[in-house]
C-alpha cells in the first residue's frame, strides 16, 4: 500500500528535528526520544511531572523563529546539539537545563512572549496529543497542500515522525480505527491532527510565509493534516518498509 519514505524525531519538543534511517517502536510509547524534553516557558501550569497541553511551552506556533531549529541527539549521552543560521551549534545536556541554552535561544523568542524557563522531561514523550502518539503524514497529501498554496512546500512544517509514500491525497483519514503494520510494527490510527500557526513557517528561514491554514480551510474546509497513531504491536521500521492496512 505505501512505503516510509522518511522518519524524524524532534528530541526537544518545538526546538529542532533529526532525520532517522530506522527506529524501534515498543507498544504504548511514542517514538524513542520524540519529544523527550520541552521547554516551559514562564507563564507555564506545569512542572513536568506529567503529559501537559502545548500551551504551557515555548513552541513554534508563537516564536517561528524556532522552526528553523535542526537538532542532532548522542543517545549515550543524552546530550543534544542544536543549529541555527543566525546562531552558533550548541551542545549542551537538556537534562541540566544549562543556562547556555536560554541564552542561545532568547534571541529567537519574540517580543512580548513569555520568556522561555526551564527544560522539563514528563513520563512519556510530550506530543500534542494526550495520548502517546506518533504521527504518520502521507506525500500526496502534502502535494495537495502545495497545490493549493500555489508553491512548494518544505514536509519539515508538519513536524511529522513518519512519512509514507503510495497513498492517495487524503487517504489516511480514511484510516481512523485502523491497524497499520509498517515494518514490523503494528500501530492503531486514532485520530487526524488539526494544525496551528506553526505551520506557516518556513523551517528554512523561521519566517511565517504560506497561509496553511487558510489553504486547509479553502480548499477542503477544515485545517487538518496527518493523522495520530499508536503503537500497538512492538516493532522496527526503517526507510523503505511497506506499511498495509490490516
Amino acid at each position: 500500500m505505501a512505503t516510509v519514505a522518511h522518519l524524524w524525531r524532534h528530541p526537544i519538543k518545538a526546538h529542532g528535528r533529526e532525520a532517522l534511517e530506522m527506529v524501534a517502536l515498543s507498544e504504548g510509547e511514542t517514538l524513542p526520544w520524540d519529544r523527550h524534553w520541552a521547554v516551559a516557558h514562564e507563564a507555564a501550569k506545569t512542572t513536568g511531572s506529567e503529559w501537559a497541553h502545548c500551551a504551557n511551552f515555548s513552541r513554534g506556533s508563537k516564536a517561528p523563529g524556532l522552526m528553523e531549529i535542526s537538532a542532532k541527539l548522542d543517545e549515550a549521552t543524552a546530550r543534544v546539539t542544536l543549529s541555527h543560521a543566525d546562531r552558533e551549534p550548541l551542545e549542551f545536556a537538556p537534562n541540566d537545563s544549562p543556562v547556555e541554552f536560554f541564552d542561545w535561544v532568547r534571541p529567537l523568542m519574540p517580543e512580548g512572549r513569555a520568556a522561555s524557563a526551564r527544560i522539563v522531561k514528563g513520563p512519556r514523550g510530550m506530543t500534542d496529543s494526550d495520548f502517546p502518539s506518533i504521527s504518520v503524514m502521507n506525500i500526496a497529501t502534502h502535494r495537495a497542500v502545495e497545490a493549493q498554496v500555489g508553491t512548494t512546500l518544505a514536509k519539515r512544517r508538519w513536524r511529522g515522525n513518519i512519512w509514507l509514500d503510495g497513498p492517495t491525497a487524503w487517504e489516511e483519514f480514511d484510516w481512523i480505527g485502523r491497524t497499520l503494520r509498517i515494518g514490523t510494527a503494528e500501530l492503531e490510527v486514532r485520530e487526524r491532527i488539526t494544525r496551528c500557526m506553526a505551520t506557516t513557517a518556513n523551517p528554512d528561514t523561521g519566517v511565517r510565509d504560506a497561509d496553511i491554514l487558510g489553504a486547509l480551510d479553502r480548499g477542503w474546509g477544515h485545517q487538518d493534516f496527518g493523522i495520530y497513531a499508536v503503537v500497538t504491536h512492538s516493532g522496527n521500521v526503517k526507510i523503505g518498509d511497506s506499511a498495509d492496512l490490516l
